[in-house]
Parts: C-alpha cells; structure tokens; sequence
C-alpha cells in the first residue's frame, strides 16, 4: 500500500512510460494539452490515474481515464484522434498502464499464467507539428461493441455492500475462451476487412499487422481469414512470449518493437480486441 501522498502504483507505470513517449515524439510537457489514461483496470475510482499523472507530468489542460477493457488503446487514441479532427486539442499523450495481476484468479488453471503487467503510451499530434523520427497519419479510426458475459471481472466498491466474498473466483477475471475464440475471431477479420475497405485497400496492401496480443491461435486464424494464407513474423508480429497479455498495451507493443522497417507510404493496421465485446482498429500509413 501507498499513502495518499505517494505517487500510486499505476500512475509511476504510466509516467515512466509517458516520459519515453514524450521523448521520441520531442515534446515537452508544455506541448500537451490533453492526457488519456485507458486501459483495462484502475487501480481507484477517483481521483483520476489521468489527472494524477498529468500533475506529475507538470502538463496544463486536462485529462481522464477510460476503461475499455482490451481495447482501451485504441478507443484512447480514438478520442485523440476527434479532439484533433475537432480542433479541441493539439497534442495528446494516451498512456495504458495495464496492471492487470490483481485480478487475476490463480487457482484458474485456464487463466492464471496469460497476463503480464506493462505500461505504453502514444503522442498523436497534427501533422504540422510533427518532429519524430518516425511518424504515421492515421487514416481513420474504426469500433464497435457488441454485448457478452464471455470475458468479466466482477470485483467493485459494490462487493463491499454485499455478504459475498470480495476476491471469489466469479469476482475476478474468468472467461469462456473456447467460446471467445469462436466468436471474436471472424468478428474481427471482417471488422479490419470493411474498415480496409473504406480506404480502397485490401489486406494485400497491408504491410504489417499489429493485433492484439492475448492468443497466437487468434491471430494466426485472422491473418489467415484476411490473406489467405499464413502471415509470418515480420508481417504480424508476436510479442505473446515476451511480454504475455498485457491487455490494451499488447497491440501497442508490437507496434513500438516492429514498426520502424516499415518505409514511407507503407500502410498498416494497429487493432485491438477484448471485452465487451469490443474492437477497435486504426488505419495508419508511414509519412
């Protein structure tokens, strides 16, 4: 436990990972005017983990939390995304720290060992403003959500008022994996299809893929769905081995470890998945 004048535990996660991000994008925190922190757990209801770390950071404007599940990163650099396009803010740091252990049930021989805790953070700014090396316009933005009780946590300030107890099995993260694998898989081929779709693009002028990490076997089957064949490495790259399910941050990883062989013009997609269930996806292309 932290007092309440120590910086809490998710909050250093998301600094440490926000100061490397501010540092490839060459911003400072007077560049920014909006932090999102998004990911599949907080670690309290309030104050925001956002607006903590925003404070540490020394950044003006504003910030929140949100809690998409899986899929809070991209959902996160969603909302950048509007508030660009809107001309309500400049430059937005989205930050997921996923710490995920907690709620992790570990007489669950089905789920124990599948999470790993990680934090990533991305800058999305206006083109004009852009100085990093490496940088993508993102083309569009991409979700949906569609109701299932196949993957739940149902640990809340709620289970205080009840006789239950607070860390039963059912309070914790359990999931219905065959079933999630049955019906997210062809889910979210045809999501990443039609949002291809929008652009005049095919999953032939896709140049690398970086999906969610929560299960190989998922992946293999929707890059197989897209191309038609089996994707290899370099196409869709793994980091599962490494770094486990780290939640909303799984896609992102891949992207921060795999992105840089891609040249100029090349198109990629950045997707998620989890919960929900949810989906989101981004279409991006190599300035």
């Amino acid at each position: 436990p932290r007092t309440d004048e120590e910086l809490s535990h998710q909050a250093e996660m998301a600094v440490d990972a926000a100061k490397k991000a501010m540092q490839a994008a060459n911003k400072s925190a007077s560049d920014i005017d909006v932090v999102i922190v998004s990911c599949a757990y907080t670690e309290r209801a309030y104050p925001a983990v956002a607006i903590e770390v925003q404070a540490e950071l020394g950044i003006q404007g504003f910030a929140f939390d949100m809690l998409v599940a899986c899929s809070a990163a991209t959902f996160g650099m969603h909302r950048a995304y509007e508030m660009l396009a809107a001309g309500t803010a400049k430059t937005v740091l989205v930050i997921n720290p996923e710490l995920v252990s907690p709620q992790v049930n570990y007489t669950d021989r089905d789920s124990h060992f599948i999470f790993g805790d990680v934090a990533t953070a991305v800058i999305l700014e206006n083109a004009e403003t852009a100085t990093s090396e490496h940088q993508y316009q993102v083309l569009s933005t991409k979700a949906v959500t569609q109701f299932s009780n196949n993957i739940r946590s149902n640990f809340s300030y709620l289970n205080h008022a009840t006789d239950l107890a607070p860390y039963a099995a059912d309070m914790l993260f359990h999931q219905e994996g065959r079933k999630v694998f049955k019906e997210v898989c062809p889910m979210a081929a045809d999501h990443i299809e039609t949002h291809l779709q929008k652009h005049a693009l095919t999953p032939a002028d896709v140049k690398k893929w970086f999906l969610h990490q929560a299960n190989i076997n998922m992946n293999t089957l929707i890059c197989k769905k897209l191309l038609g064949r089996m994707a290899d490495q370099n196409e869709a790259p793994i980091v599962l081995d490494e770094y486990a399910n780290a939640a909303s941050a799984g896609s992102v990883i891949a992207f921060n470890l795999h992105h840089a062989t891609m040249e100029s013009g090349d198109y990629s997609i950045l997707c998620s998945f989890g919960a929900g269930y949810s989906i989101g996806s981004l279409v991006l292309q190599k300035v």
